[in-house]
C-alpha cells in the first residue's frame, strides 16, 4: 500500500475507532463488541474481490492434552492474536502466526471457546480473563456424581503471558460453579454465566460478576427467584427449592454501553423433558432478563417459554440494533433461541416491537405434570425453523432418493405414525407394553438458532444468522431402573422422562442411515429440504429479506445436493458486504453478499469449522478473516 493511500487507510480506521470505541482493525472480544454485533467496520476485503481470498497461514492447535478447542473464537487487540490451544494459551502475531508467548495449564483445565481482553488502568497492565475446567454440562460421568475438575477465574498479564499477581489470589479466584463461555468484561466488570449439570436439584445457575482489578466478586443474580423476589411467585408447590439448570450456559452475553444495560438469555430449568415437580411458568427460565450491568439489579425481563418441557434454550445472547419503525428510532434487540423464533424487543423497557401474542398450546397427559395453557408468539417475523410437521412433510424420491424416501416412510410407519399438534407439542404418556405412538418435535433440541447466535449489520439493520430444522421423537414413560435417559433426570427422584437411549423406549431424530452416491455413510434428515439455512431478518420490519441452504450433502445426487448441512455456529458481517460463515458438516468456509445471500466464495478444509469466524486488520495493513476448524486455525487474506 502506497503513503498516501496507507495515510488515507489509517485515517478511515481512526473514524471507526471514534464511532465504536476501539479501533476497528480489531476483533477484541467474542463478538467483537459488547453490543454482540460481530460487525467489522473493515472493508479491504469486499463483494467485489473476496473471490480472490486465499490462506495466508494456519496453525494446529491440538496439543498433548488432546483437546481440540473446536469451537474458539479468537481475538486480536493491536495486531495481536490471543486463543487457547488445547492446553495452552497463545499470544500470536496476528498477520504472521509467529507465537509470541504461550502459558501452559493442566490438562482439562484449557478454556473451551476463547479469552477476554481488559485493557488495564494506570496501576495495572491489560489483561487476559478467562475460566478453566471442562464442562460439567454434557458429562454422564459428572451427572453420577464424579469430581470435576476445580474451575477458576484467572488472568494473565497480556505482554507476557505470566500470571497477573494482583489479581484474586496470585492471578486466581476459585469459582463453585464454573463456566465454559467467556467472560463479559464492560468497564472493570467481569460477568460469568453458570455452566451446571442439568439435574434437577443441585448447584444454582446463578450469574456472578467479578472486579476486573482484584477479582473481587461484586455481584450475583438469582436465576430462580427466592421468596420476596421478583418472579418467585411463578413457582408453585416449592419447585424453586434446590433448583438447577436456569442458567446462562451459552458463550457470552451483551451490553448497552450507552445505559449500562446488561442481557442475560437463560436457559430451561431442569430436568429438561418432565416438569411435574416445578408447576408453575418457572422465571427465569428460558427467558431474556436485563439488569444494571454494574450493580446486578433487575430491570425487566422477556420469557420465550413458558414452563419449558421441551429443552428450549436460549443459548445466545441477543444482538443490539437500532432500528426505524413508523419514522421513529427504537433502540432494540433480537432474540433468537433453540424455538426458531425471534423475538424483537425494545431493549431499554424489553417491550416487544412487532407484538407477541399468547396463543393457547396442545396440553399432554403425562401423570402429574403441568401444562402451560399458552405460550408468546411473535407477530414478526415468521418462524426461522420448521415448528410443525405433517405426513405431507416426509421427503419423496423426488426431494432425495428413493432409497431414503422408502427407509424414512419405513420408520415413520414403524414408530406408528408421528403425531404432532403444531408449535410447542407435547410428549405423550406411554404406558409399559403398549403400542409404539411417538410424538415428532420441531425445533428438536439442538434445532431453531443455537448458540452460535446471530450477527447485525448497524447500517441496514439485518440481522443474519444459521437455522436449522433438527427434529425430536419419542414420549414420557416412567423412569425404568437401570435405564439411561441423558442429561436430566438420571440420578434424580423424578418419576417420567422421555424414552432412554439405552433399554425400552425412542431417543432419536426422525433421520436415517444412508450410504451416498460418494460412499460415505450420513444421517439424512427425512422431513423436505433443506434442513439448514442461512437467514438475513430486516430488524426495520420484522420481515424476512432472504433466506438460502446452507451446506451441502455430498452424498445425494448431482443438482439435489444443497439440502443444508449444518452444525451450531454462526455468522459475522463486515462493511465490505460480507457473511463470512463455516458452521456446517461439509467442511467448507463460506462468503455470502450480505444484501441479497448469493455465495460469493468457498473454500474447503481439512475439516469441519464449529466455530464462530472472525476478522482483523494486521499490522501490515491487510484483513484477514480466521476460524478455527476442528483442531486448526485457518486465516485468509487477499493476494
Amino acid at each position: 500500500m502506497n503513503g498516501p493511500m496507507r495515510i488515507l487507510w489509517i485515517f478511515i480506521l481512526s473514524c471507526g475507532s471514534l464511532l465504536w470505541g476501539q479501533s476497528a482493525a480489531d476483533w477484541p472480544m467474542y463478538s467483537r463488541d459488547l453490543a454482540g454485533t460481530r460487525y467489522s467496520p473493515l472493508a479491504q476485503i469486499s463483494a467485489q474481490n473476496v473471490s480472490k481470498l486465499t490462506q495466508a497461514w494456519s496453525r494446529k492447535l491440538r496439543g498433548t492434552s488432546g483437546n481440540a478447542v473446536a469451537e474458539v473464537t479468537p481475538i486480536v487487540v493491536d495486531g495481536v492474536m490471543y486463543l487457547p490451544a488445547s492446553d495452552r494459551i497463545l499470544a500470536l502475531e496476528a498477520d504472521t502466526g509467529r507465537e509470541i508467548w504461550s502459558y501452559e495449564l493442566p490438562p482439562g483445565q484449557t478454556p473451551e471457546r476463547g479469552v477476554a481482553w481488559w485493557p488495564g488502568d494506570r496501576s495495572n497492565p491489560p489483561r487476559l480473563i478467562f475460566t478453566t475446567g471442562t464442562s460439567v454440562m454434557s458429562s454422564p460421568v459428572a451427572a453420577k456424581g464424579a469430581v470435576e475438575p476445580v474451575h477458576k477465574l484467572m488472568a494473565l498479564n497480556a505482554k507476557t503471558g505470566k500470571v497477573d499477581p494482583g489479581f484474586g489470589n496470585e492471578g486466581e479466584v476459585g469459582l463453585s460453579v464454573g463456566y465454559t463461555g467467556v467472560p463479559t468484561v464492560f468497564k472493570n466488570v467481569v460477568v460469568l454465566g453458570a455452566a451446571v449439570p442439568e439435574l434437577p436439584v443441585g448447584p444454582t445457575g446463578d450469574t456472578r460478576a467479578f472486579d476486573a482489578v482484584t477479582g473481587k466478586k461484586l455481584w450475583e443474580f438469582h436465576s430462580v427467584p427466592r421468596p420476596g423476589e421478583i418472579g418467585h411467585e411463578s413457582w408453585l408447590n416449592d419447585g424453586w427449592k434446590g433448583r438447577s439448570g436456569v442458567n446462562v450456559w451459552g458463550f457470552y452475553l451483551t451490553v448497552d454501553e450507552q445505559r449500562g444495560i446488561l442481557y442475560m438469555p437463560f436457559g430451561g430449568p431442569a430436568g429438561n423433558y418432565y416438569g411435574g415437580d416445578r408447576p408453575g411458568a418457572d422465571l427465569f427460565g428460558n427467558s431474556l432478563v436485563a439488569v444494571d450491568a454494574l450493580t446486578g439489579k433487575y430491570k425487566w425481563h422477556f420469557q420465550t417459554v413458558h414452563h419449558d418441557i421441551w429443552d428450549s434454550d436460549l443459548p445466545p445472547a441477543p444482538g443490539l440494533v437500532d432500528i426505524v419503525k413508523d419514522g421513529k428510532k427504537i433502540p432494540a434487540l433480537a432474540q433468537v433461541g433453540k424455538t426458531g423464533w425471534m423475538f424483537i424487543l425494545d431493549r431499554v423497557t424489553g417491550k416487544p416491537v412487532f407484538g407477541v401474542e399468547e396463543r393457547p398450546v396442545p396440553k399432554g397427559d403425562v401423570p402429574g405434570e403441568w401444562y402451560s395453557p399458552t405460550q408468546p408468539f411473535p407477530l414478526k417475523p415468521p418462524p426461522l425453523a420448521r415448528v410443525a410437521f405433517s405426513k405431507e412433510d416426509i421427503v419423496t424420491a423426488q426431494d432425495t432418493t428413493p432409497e431414503h424416501a422408502k427407509a424414512c416412510q419405513e420408520l415413520y410407519e414403524k414408530e406408528g405414525g408421528l403425531f404432532n399438534d403444531g408449535p410447542f407439542t407435547p410428549w405423550p404418556y406411554h404406558e409399559a407394553g403398549s403400542p409404539s405412538k411417538s410424538a415428532i418435535q420441531f425445533p428438536g433440541m439442538t434445532g431453531g438458532v443455537n448458540w452460535g447466535g446471530t450477527a447485525t449489520d448497524p447500517k441496514s439493520g439485518y440481522v443474519f444468522m444459521q437455522t436449522h430444522d433438527n427434529s425430536l421423537v419419542g414420549w414420557m414413560e416412567k423412569i425404568q431402573p437401570g435405564a439411561y435417559y441423558g442429561r436430566g433426570t438420571e440420578g434424580s427422584n423424578l418419576p417420567f422422562d422421555r424414552g432412554s437411549i439405552v433399554g425400552p423406549g425412542p431417543y432419536h431424530s426422525f433421520s436415517v442411515t444412508m450410504t451416498g452416491i460418494d460412499g460415505q455413510v450420513g444421517v439424512w434428515p427425512c422431513q423436505k429440504p433443506p434442513w439448514a439455512r442461512l437467514i438475513a431478518v430486516n430488524a426495520n420490519t420484522g420481515d424476512i429479506a432472504w433466506q438460502v441452504p446452507l451446506g451441502l450433502v455430498e452424498g445425494l445426487p448431482e443438482g439435489k445436493q444443497n439440502a443444508g448441512a449444518a452444525g451450531s455456529a454462526g455468522p459475522i458481517v463486515t462493511a465490505g458486504g460480507l457473511i463470512f460463515i463455516g458452521a456446517t458438516t461439509d467442511r467448507r468456509f463460506r462468503a455470502f453478499d450480505s444484501k441479497t445471500g448469493k455465495e460469493l466464495w468457498v473454500a474447503k478444509l481439512d475439516k469441519n469449522v464449529n466455530a464462530n469466524p472472525m476478522t482483523f486488520q494486521g499490522r501490515n495493513d491487510k484483513q484477514y478473516v480466521a476460524v478455527v476448524a476442528t483442531d486448526s486455525l485457518v486465516v485468509f487474506a487477499l493476494p
